[in-house]
C-alpha cells in the first residue's frame, strides 16, 4: 500500500512487519492515497 508522509511529503511503501513511521524523517503520521477517480453514489 502507499501512503504519504504528512511532513516531508514523500512517498512510503510499508511491508507487514514494518512500522508506521516515515523511513526518511521518522514522523509516525502517514496519509493514505486515494484513487483520483470520482464514485458515484446512487441516493434512494
Amino acid at each position: 500500500m502507499s501512503y504519504k508522509c504528512s511532513r516531508c511529503k514523500r512517498d512510503v511503501e510499508l511491508d507487514e512487519y514494518g512500522g508506521v513511521r516515515c523511513p526518511y524523517c521518522g514522523h509516525r503520521v502517514l496519509l493514505k492515497e486515494r484513487a483520483p477517480e470520482i464514485k458515484d453514489v446512487p441516493v434512494e
